[in-house]
Protein backbone atom coordinates (compact mmCIF):
# COMPACT_ATOMS: atom_id res chain seq x y z
CA UNK A 1 0.00 0.00 0.00
CA UNK A 2 1.27 3.56 -0.87
CA UNK A 3 2.44 5.73 2.40
CA UNK A 4 0.55 8.34 1.12
CA UNK A 5 -2.99 5.86 1.04
CA UNK A 6 -1.88 4.37 4.37
CA UNK A 7 -1.66 8.00 5.98
CA UNK A 8 -5.15 8.59 4.53
CA UNK A 9 -6.78 5.66 5.88
CA UNK A 10 -4.82 6.67 9.37
CA UNK A 11 -7.06 9.81 9.05
CA UNK A 12 -10.57 8.21 8.80
CA UNK A 13 -9.94 5.95 11.20
CA UNK A 14 -9.00 8.77 13.59
CA UNK A 15 -12.17 10.42 12.81
CA UNK A 16 -14.42 7.74 13.09
CA UNK A 17 -13.54 7.10 16.28
CA UNK A 18 -15.96 9.70 17.93
CA UNK A 19 -15.29 10.86 22.13
CA UNK A 20 -17.83 9.83 24.22
CA UNK A 21 -17.33 12.68 25.81
CA UNK A 22 -18.79 15.23 23.35
CA UNK A 23 -21.99 16.93 23.37
CA UNK A 24 -24.80 15.91 20.94
CA UNK A 25 -24.09 19.34 18.56
CA UNK A 26 -20.53 18.85 18.59
CA UNK A 27 -20.73 15.21 17.30
CA UNK A 28 -23.15 16.27 14.73
CA UNK A 29 -20.56 19.09 13.76
CA UNK A 30 -17.62 16.01 13.84
CA UNK A 31 -19.82 13.71 11.87
CA UNK A 32 -20.07 16.22 9.11
CA UNK A 33 -16.81 17.52 8.77
CA UNK A 34 -15.79 13.15 9.06
CA UNK A 35 -18.20 13.02 6.10
CA UNK A 36 -17.10 16.13 3.87
CA UNK A 37 -13.25 14.36 4.65
CA UNK A 38 -14.03 10.93 3.20
CA UNK A 39 -15.72 11.84 0.25
CA UNK A 40 -13.25 14.00 -0.89
CA UNK A 41 -10.63 11.35 0.05
CA UNK A 42 -12.31 8.69 -2.12
CA UNK A 43 -12.64 11.57 -5.15
CA UNK A 44 -8.58 11.87 -4.88
CA UNK A 45 -8.43 8.06 -4.60
CA UNK A 46 -10.22 7.32 -7.41
CA UNK A 47 -8.49 9.72 -9.84
CA UNK A 48 -11.59 11.69 -10.21
CA UNK A 49 -11.08 15.94 -9.81
CA UNK A 50 -12.96 17.47 -6.80
CA UNK A 51 -15.95 18.92 -7.70
CA UNK A 52 -15.94 22.69 -8.49
CA UNK A 53 -12.41 22.58 -9.44
CA UNK A 54 -11.56 22.60 -13.28
CA UNK A 55 -8.07 21.04 -14.25
CA UNK A 56 -5.78 23.25 -15.23
CA UNK A 57 -4.45 23.94 -18.47
CA UNK A 58 -0.95 25.08 -19.36
CA UNK A 59 -0.88 26.76 -22.85
CA UNK A 60 2.51 26.18 -24.29
CA UNK A 61 4.02 29.21 -25.31
CA UNK A 62 7.38 30.03 -26.63
CA UNK A 63 10.58 31.04 -24.55
CA UNK A 64 10.95 34.32 -26.57
CA UNK A 65 8.72 37.58 -27.41
CA UNK A 66 7.45 37.95 -31.37
CA UNK A 67 7.44 41.78 -32.50
CA UNK A 68 5.35 42.78 -35.64
CA UNK A 69 8.20 44.76 -37.09
CA UNK A 70 8.57 46.46 -40.81
CA UNK A 71 11.96 45.54 -40.54
CA UNK A 72 13.83 45.72 -44.63
CA UNK A 73 16.05 41.97 -44.06
CA UNK A 74 17.33 42.28 -47.10
CA UNK A 75 19.31 46.22 -46.13
CA UNK A 76 19.29 45.74 -42.66
CA UNK A 77 20.16 43.15 -39.51
CA UNK A 78 18.72 44.67 -36.59
CA UNK A 79 15.55 46.32 -35.29
CA UNK A 80 15.77 50.24 -34.05
CA UNK A 81 14.39 48.57 -30.43
CA UNK A 82 17.50 46.94 -30.15
CA UNK A 83 19.43 50.00 -31.22
CA UNK A 84 17.38 52.32 -28.59
CA UNK A 85 18.22 49.56 -25.88
CA UNK A 86 21.69 49.41 -26.48
CA UNK A 87 22.45 53.00 -25.86
CA UNK A 88 19.92 53.68 -23.09
CA UNK A 89 21.05 50.69 -20.84
CA UNK A 90 24.71 51.14 -21.66
CA UNK A 91 25.04 47.49 -21.81
CA UNK A 92 28.87 46.78 -23.00
CA UNK A 93 27.86 42.65 -23.01
CA UNK A 94 25.20 43.07 -25.28
CA UNK A 95 27.23 45.43 -27.54
CA UNK A 96 30.19 42.50 -27.52
CA UNK A 97 27.06 40.31 -28.73
CA UNK A 98 26.79 42.07 -32.05
CA UNK A 99 30.11 42.43 -32.80
CA UNK A 100 30.75 45.40 -31.41
CA UNK A 101 30.50 48.98 -32.67
CA UNK A 102 31.94 47.35 -36.44
CA UNK A 103 29.23 44.56 -36.34
CA UNK A 104 26.52 47.43 -35.48
CA UNK A 105 27.81 49.39 -38.25
CA UNK A 106 27.50 46.25 -40.72
CA UNK A 107 23.91 45.37 -39.23
CA UNK A 108 22.53 48.61 -40.47
CA UNK A 109 24.22 49.11 -43.76
CA UNK A 110 27.12 51.17 -42.68
CA UNK A 111 30.99 51.85 -43.60
CA UNK A 112 32.92 53.59 -40.30
CA UNK A 113 35.15 55.55 -43.01
CA UNK A 114 33.17 56.32 -45.65
CA UNK A 115 29.26 56.52 -43.70
CA UNK A 116 26.08 55.51 -45.40
CA UNK A 117 25.12 56.31 -49.31
CA UNK A 118 23.51 59.11 -48.89
CA UNK A 119 20.95 58.75 -51.70
CA UNK A 120 17.46 59.51 -51.55
CA UNK A 121 16.37 56.29 -51.85
CA UNK A 122 18.84 55.17 -49.02
CA UNK A 123 18.06 57.93 -46.59
CA UNK A 124 14.14 56.87 -47.12
CA UNK A 125 14.81 52.95 -46.53
CA UNK A 126 16.48 54.11 -43.33
CA UNK A 127 13.94 56.30 -42.71
CA UNK A 128 10.91 53.78 -43.21
CA UNK A 129 12.70 51.19 -41.21
CA UNK A 130 14.33 52.76 -37.93
CA UNK A 131 12.32 56.46 -38.24
CA UNK A 132 13.09 59.96 -38.55
CA UNK A 133 14.91 62.04 -35.82
CA UNK A 134 12.22 64.12 -35.08
CA UNK A 135 9.64 64.89 -32.40
CA UNK A 136 6.45 65.67 -32.44
CA UNK A 137 5.47 69.59 -31.84
CA UNK A 138 2.99 70.51 -29.17
CA UNK A 139 0.40 72.79 -30.48
CA UNK A 140 1.24 76.87 -30.97
CA UNK A 141 -0.54 78.22 -28.09
CA UNK A 142 -2.28 81.43 -28.30
CA UNK A 143 -3.16 84.24 -25.58
CA UNK A 144 -6.49 83.08 -24.34
CA UNK A 145 -4.93 79.97 -23.46
CA UNK A 146 -2.60 81.79 -21.07
CA UNK A 147 -5.70 83.82 -19.28
CA UNK A 148 -7.49 80.63 -18.72
CA UNK A 149 -4.51 79.33 -17.22
CA UNK A 150 -4.24 82.68 -15.18
CA UNK A 151 -8.04 81.95 -13.84
CA UNK A 152 -7.22 78.28 -12.73
CA UNK A 153 -5.01 79.64 -9.81
CA UNK A 154 -6.76 79.41 -6.13
CA UNK A 155 -5.40 82.98 -5.47
CA UNK A 156 -7.70 84.54 -8.33
CA UNK A 157 -10.65 82.60 -7.01
CA UNK A 158 -10.29 83.77 -3.43
CA UNK A 159 -9.71 87.97 -4.73
CA UNK A 160 -13.12 87.01 -7.18
CA UNK A 161 -15.31 85.81 -4.47
CA UNK A 162 -14.09 88.43 -2.19
CA UNK A 163 -14.85 91.33 -4.58
CA UNK A 164 -17.96 89.72 -5.48
CA UNK A 165 -19.03 89.99 -1.25
CA UNK A 166 -18.16 93.64 -1.31
CA UNK A 167 -19.83 94.62 -4.31
CA UNK A 168 -22.64 92.87 -3.39
CA UNK A 169 -22.91 94.25 0.42
CA UNK A 170 -21.44 97.77 -0.85
CA UNK A 171 -24.45 98.61 -3.00
CA UNK A 172 -26.77 96.80 -0.44
CA UNK A 173 -25.58 99.04 2.20
CA UNK A 174 -24.69 102.90 0.36
CA UNK A 175 -26.54 102.27 -2.78
CA UNK A 176 -25.43 101.60 -6.71
CA UNK A 177 -23.81 105.00 -6.89
CA UNK A 178 -21.18 105.01 -4.02
CA UNK A 179 -21.22 101.24 -3.14
CA UNK A 180 -19.79 99.89 -5.58
CA UNK A 181 -16.10 101.22 -5.11
CA UNK A 182 -14.78 98.73 -2.89
CA UNK A 183 -15.53 96.00 -4.81
CA UNK A 184 -14.96 97.37 -8.20
CA UNK A 185 -11.09 98.05 -7.65
CA UNK A 186 -10.98 94.70 -5.82
CA UNK A 187 -11.88 93.55 -9.76
CA UNK A 188 -9.95 96.14 -11.46
CA UNK A 189 -7.02 94.79 -9.24
CA UNK A 190 -8.11 91.08 -10.08
CA UNK A 191 -8.15 91.38 -14.02
CA UNK A 192 -4.87 93.49 -13.86
CA UNK A 193 -3.36 90.64 -12.46
CA UNK A 194 -4.85 88.21 -14.64
CA UNK A 195 -3.45 90.01 -17.62
CA UNK A 196 -0.36 90.78 -16.59
CA UNK A 197 0.30 87.45 -15.96
CA UNK A 198 -0.94 86.36 -19.00
CA UNK A 199 1.00 88.58 -21.39
CA UNK A 200 4.49 87.56 -19.39
CA UNK A 201 3.76 83.59 -19.93
CA UNK A 202 2.79 84.14 -23.59
CA UNK A 203 5.85 86.53 -24.44
CA UNK A 204 8.00 83.46 -22.88
CA UNK A 205 6.23 81.10 -25.07
CA UNK A 206 6.81 82.93 -28.12
CA UNK A 207 10.62 82.66 -27.20
CA UNK A 208 10.36 79.11 -26.71
CA UNK A 209 9.05 78.75 -29.62
CA UNK A 210 11.61 80.76 -31.94
CA UNK A 211 14.31 78.99 -29.49
CA UNK A 212 12.85 75.97 -31.14
CA UNK A 213 12.92 76.98 -34.60
CA UNK A 214 16.73 77.87 -34.39
CA UNK A 215 17.59 75.01 -32.90
CA UNK A 216 14.98 72.93 -35.59
CA UNK A 217 18.06 74.58 -38.12
CA UNK A 218 21.14 72.96 -36.62
CA UNK A 219 23.56 71.89 -39.51
CA UNK A 220 25.12 68.86 -38.40
CA UNK A 221 28.89 67.96 -40.17
CA UNK A 222 28.03 64.08 -41.12
CA UNK A 223 30.36 61.77 -43.60
CA UNK A 224 28.34 60.54 -46.31
CA UNK A 225 29.64 58.75 -49.70
CA UNK A 226 33.20 59.18 -48.15
CA UNK A 227 32.32 63.17 -48.31
CA UNK A 228 32.01 65.43 -45.40
CA UNK A 229 29.01 67.34 -46.01
CA UNK A 230 26.28 69.34 -43.71
CA UNK A 231 22.82 68.03 -43.05
CA UNK A 232 20.24 69.59 -40.89
CA UNK A 233 19.72 68.00 -37.70
CA UNK A 234 16.26 66.59 -38.62
CA UNK A 235 17.87 64.99 -41.66
CA UNK A 236 19.75 62.63 -39.63
CA UNK A 237 19.12 58.85 -40.08
CA UNK A 238 20.48 55.85 -38.60
CA UNK A 239 23.54 54.60 -39.83
CA UNK A 240 24.75 58.37 -40.26
CA UNK A 241 28.31 59.06 -38.87
CA UNK A 242 28.75 62.63 -37.69
CA UNK A 243 31.81 64.72 -36.90
CA UNK A 244 31.94 66.23 -32.99
CA UNK A 245 33.82 69.08 -31.97
CA UNK A 246 34.33 70.89 -28.67
CA UNK A 247 30.71 72.92 -28.39
CA UNK A 248 28.61 70.85 -30.31
CA UNK A 249 25.53 69.28 -29.14
CA UNK A 250 25.28 65.79 -29.62
CA UNK A 251 22.43 65.30 -32.06
CA UNK A 252 21.38 61.26 -31.77
CA UNK A 253 21.65 58.46 -29.59
CA UNK A 254 24.95 56.43 -31.26
CA UNK A 255 28.63 55.17 -30.10
CA UNK A 256 31.73 56.25 -30.15
CA UNK A 257 33.58 55.59 -33.29
CA UNK A 258 36.84 57.07 -33.45
CA UNK A 259 38.33 60.49 -31.92
CA UNK A 260 40.68 61.84 -29.24
CA UNK A 261 39.68 62.66 -25.64
CA UNK A 262 36.15 63.07 -26.60
CA UNK A 263 34.24 64.00 -22.63
CA UNK A 264 30.91 65.08 -22.96
CA UNK A 265 28.63 67.02 -20.59
CA UNK A 266 26.08 64.82 -19.64
CA UNK A 267 24.50 67.46 -16.61
CA UNK A 268 21.66 68.52 -18.59
CA UNK A 269 20.25 64.63 -18.46
CA UNK A 270 22.05 63.22 -15.35
CA UNK A 271 22.55 66.78 -12.97
CA UNK A 272 26.13 65.46 -12.25
CA UNK A 273 28.63 68.44 -13.51
CA UNK A 274 31.56 65.75 -14.09
CA UNK A 275 32.18 65.58 -17.49
CA UNK A 276 32.46 61.73 -18.89
CA UNK A 277 35.06 60.19 -21.19
CA UNK A 278 34.03 58.26 -23.82
CA UNK A 279 36.33 55.80 -25.60
CA UNK A 280 35.98 52.06 -26.93
CA UNK A 281 36.79 50.12 -23.89
CA UNK A 282 34.24 51.43 -20.71
CA UNK A 283 31.89 53.90 -22.49
CA UNK A 284 31.61 54.18 -26.32
CA UNK A 285 27.59 54.95 -25.68
CA UNK A 286 26.64 58.50 -26.50
CA UNK A 287 22.95 60.30 -25.61
CA UNK A 288 21.17 62.93 -27.33
CA UNK A 289 21.33 66.06 -25.96
CA UNK A 290 24.37 66.47 -24.19
CA UNK A 291 27.49 68.48 -25.12
CA UNK A 292 30.81 68.19 -26.29
CA UNK A 293 33.28 69.24 -23.32
CA UNK A 294 36.27 68.63 -24.74
CA UNK A 295 38.23 66.66 -27.47
CA UNK A 296 36.68 65.42 -30.85
CA UNK A 297 35.71 62.64 -32.55
CA UNK A 298 33.33 60.85 -34.81
CA UNK A 299 30.00 59.06 -33.92
CA UNK A 300 27.40 56.34 -35.17
CA UNK A 301 23.71 57.24 -35.14
CA UNK A 302 21.85 54.75 -33.43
Amino acid sequence: MPPLVHAKLVCIESLLDVPATLGKPNKRWHLAFTTIYCSRTIYSLSGKPVVGKKPIKISSSPSYTTLNINLDTDHFKIHQSSLSELVKKKDLDHLEKFGGIAGIAHAIGTDMDGGINGGPEDVARRQQAFGSNTYRKPPTKGFFHFVVEAFKDLTIFILLGCAALSLGFGIKEHGLKEGWYDGGSIFVAVFLVIAVSAISNYRQNRQFDKLSKISDNMKINVVRSRRRQTVLIFELVVGDVVCLKIGDQVPADGLFIDGHSLQIDESSMTGESDHVEINHIKNPFLVSGTKVADGYGQMLVT
